[in-house]
């Protein structure tokens, strides 16, 4: 059974209380503005869900459910066949590395032995818990147990220096949580009798907590983060709330309150862990406002329709059916993905996810912060707090 890991939350938590004035991440350690450029490219080690898997479960026995390598899953053509990404195309972490002048990272369990450029850890179904999915995903503290093993590799093969110089300079990108809250929690009812949702996002977020330190103890300085949608409206938890409720339509405020949570409880560490560890730096956005907006007003951003999805069956496209490798073999397509958001019942889009990577990349301090991924990769310019100030968007840098 889960651990409840949360005595070094609570213990950043008071710090963050006791230090108000000055606890802001990373700004407490460096308030300067750094206008230096360096062309030096760093690697990129990812860590998560479907979300920004590329790949590793097509290695693993598991569920249809947990894969994504047949069609049409993949079938906008920038990769010639499905690659086991659960989207139309390319997910986030594949802008990114574009963004960085890097090639396509590769997943961790796939034939590739170079991993001077990083190599992606994530897995389809995983949680931060080893019992959230268990036996059918690869868990963030095994994908830890995978990253010490490529530290070894790439010391063997570039020597002791040189790979603590790939390990420090490397931005580490964590995608994970979801799986914990619409499995593990809400369709886990013994879950729900040991624990209240509080305590079950404390706990989450406390292994999630000891998973950065361990990263930061391994050489790790640089972290980006994609924190939880607003999981109600997913086309699944749509469908959900539509018979929970015999026809009421909307999404399901059970889930996104518990993403919520999380993310604001997320927040409170990684404020508290720029103050903490003195190297610290990391990326975070309000993507769960960011997303929620779309979904909303989909026309003003560029789409049709935010509510279904364009892959799937029944209500909103809400039964996990795309490709007709799962129980139920029937589901529809859409014309055109791009004029949707929700490329599955559960995935975004190929489209919504670069928007999302070109936001994280570059995007203004009311969207993300403390610093931006472009200022890892090339530690080109730190946001301080003195540049929110000026373009008078402190306040909104705060709902981070």
């Amino acid at each position: 059974m889960a651990t409840l890991q949360i005595s070094l939350f609570s213990h950043l938590t008071m710090i963050c209380v006791m230090m108000m004035s000055s606890c802001h991440g990373a700004f407490a350690t460096d308030p300067a503005l750094d206008t230096s450029t360096t062309t030096r490219t760093a690697a990129l080690f990812v860590f998560g869900d479907s979300t920004v898997d590329p790949g590793n479960n097509n290695y693993i026995t598991t569920i249809p459910e947990h894969q994504a390598h047949y069609k049409p899953y993949g079938q906008n053509g920038f990769f010639d066949h499905p690659t086991g990404r659960f989207s139309d195309g390319r997910v986030i972490v594949d802008y990114i590395a574009e963004y960085a002048k890097l090639p396509l990272i590769p997943p961790f369990l796939g034939p590739t032995s170079d991993y001077t450029n990083g190599v992606n850890f994530a897995s389809g179904g995983a949680g931060v818990l080893p019992e959230t999915n268990q036996g059918l995903a690869i868990d963030l503290p095994t994908q830890l147990r995978y990253f010490k093993e490529v530290q070894k590799l790439l010391t063997k093969k570039l020597g002791e220096e040189k790979a603590k110089e790939v390990i420090s300079g490397a931005v580490y990108f964590i995608s994970i949580g979801s799986n914990d809250y619409m499995g593990g929690y809400l369709g886990n009812p013994k879950m729900q009798e040991l624990y209240n949702s509080e305590q079950y996002v404390r706990m989450i977020i406390g292994n999630l907590t000891q998973a950065i330190q361990v990263l930061y103890e391994k050489g790790g300085r640089k972290f980006g983060f994609l924190r939880l949608a607003p999981l109600g409206c997913l086309p699944a938890f749509r469908a959900v709330n539509l018979r929970a409720t015999k026809g009421g339509r909307g999404c399901f405020e059970g889930a996104s309150a518990l993403a919520l949570a999380h993310n604001d409880a997320l927040n409170t560490v990684l404020e508290n862990l720029g103050y903490v560890l003195k190297e610290f730096k990391y990326c975070s956005s309000n993507f769960y406002d960011w997303l929620q907006e779309r979904i909303e007003h989909p026309y003003k951003n560029g789409f049709k329709d935010g509510i279904n999805a364009c892959c799937g069956s029944g209500p909103y496209g809400g039964s996990f059916t795309c490709g007709g490798t799962k129980k139920d073999k029937d589901y529809q397509l859409c014309n055109n993905a791009d004029d949707y958001i929700w490329w599955d019942s559960f995935h975004a889009t190929e489209r919504i996810q670069e928007q999302l990577a070109k936001g994280l990349w570059s995007g203004e301090p009311s969207f993300v912060g403390p610093y931006n991924l472009e200022s890892l990769f090339f530690e080109k310019e730190k946001l301080t707090i003195g540049s929110i100030v000026d373009k008078q968007e402190a306040a909104q840098f705060q709902s981070f």
